[in-house]
């Protein structure tokens, strides 16, 4: 006869970060809790302070609440990674909804103990407009298993033991920190794959270019910070590069009576020119029938993130700052 789960002791430790989320949280664990069937699992949920009902919400279905308001979310994390029992790690944001399968198949990656950590690029929603679809074609395909340098925090499962040893993610970052515990973990020779069976979905990629425009400023700004850190390699130069140049080129542009009409075009044809590749490498990511309507959805969204991530290098943007312009919610 079998042991109820309930009673043996959790092979996974799922950390859910939340604030002022009740909706997508309730989804999030109710997705979860039936991709986990009869394998014990472990619920932690980090309240950043929520207003709304969160926390009930997390209690009623079973899951322990860390009530922790105004720390980052690396800062969440973190506590909650401290707090968990099971040799297994899991990250997954309020705002995510994971397939049926997610649990166990993360427990099956992870049975190669060659692997660290793993995790698959967010899906958008299913009833995604145009700039969430166009959105999407900056994460990478994924068919079967493949070695990855990054893996999303919001979809991550990682060795207890290895998230410990490398320090967990850095509580000084508001943005970005998957990026450097993803460096950290590859500096540490650790091995990261991209599995398309831990698919989920992302109920929070933008529905407008405002709301486009100010989560890229709000995560612009640990970009260059976190990326100069290393490994350095090709496929990194252009995250820190392309916004100095373009930067660069809206300064030229704003000094026009100074820096005369040749520099300004030139600026623009800059811009244009990393905006249009941009676009290009999205399009050939993800090709549809409609090519020339996607091109053009492509070439908005892409100026708009490129500039967003420019600007980051000199506006400060906060996730609070996010939440007013655009009223969306967020997870600290």
């Amino acid at each position: 006869m079998s042991v109820p789960a309930a009673t043996r002791p959790p092979v996974l430790s799922v950390v859910i970060p939340v604030r002022n989320d009740a909706s997508r949280l309730q989804r999030c664990l109710a997705s979860l809790m039936t991709s986990a069937g009869n394998v014990p699992v472990e619920w932690l949920v980090v309240d950043n302070g929520s207003t709304d009902s969160s926390q009930e919400v997390a209690i009623r279905a079973g899951a322990t609440v860390l009530a922790l308001p105004g720390v980052t979310v690396a800062a969440a994390r973190n506590a909650a990674a401290a707090r968990a029992t099971a040799p297994l790690l899991a990250f997954v944001d309020a705002d995510h909804l994971v397939d049926a399968n997610w649990i166990t198949s993360a427990l099956d990656v992870l049975a190669n103990r060659s692997i660290a950590a793993a995790g698959a690029p967010y899906a958008s929603p299913l009833d995604a407009n145009w700039i969430q679809r166009a959105y999407g074609r900056f994460r990478p395909v994924v068919a079967g298993q493949q070695e990855s340098d990054w893996l999303g925090s919001g979809n991550l499962v990682i060795r207890r033991e290895t998230f410990a040893a490398v320090g967990g993610f850095d509580a000084t970052l508001e943005a970005c920190e998957d990026v450097d515990l993803c460096n950290r973990l590859r500096r540490s020779r650790h091995r990261l794959v991209a599995d398309s069976r831990l698919h989920s979905i992302h109920l929070g990629d933008p529905r407008t270019l405002k709301a486009l425009f100010f989560g890229e400023l709000w995560r612009g700004r640990n970009n260059i910070r976190v990326t100069l850190r290393g490994p350095l390699g090709l496929r990194e130069l252009p995250s820190v590069l392309i916004p100095v140049i373009d930067l660069t080129c809206i300064a030229a542009i704003c000094v026009a009576p100074w820096t005369g009409l040749r520099t300004v075009l030139g600026s623009a044809l800059v811009i244009a020119a990393l905006v249009g590749l941009r676009a290009v490498r999205m399009t050939r990511r993800r090709p549809h029938s409609s090519a020339i309507t996607q091109v053009i959805q492509n070439v908005a969204v892409a100026a708009v993130y490129d500039l967003a991530r420019a600007l980051a290098l000199v506006a400060r943007a906060t996730h609070r700052t996010r939440r007013e312009r655009t009223g969306e919610h967020a997870v600290a």
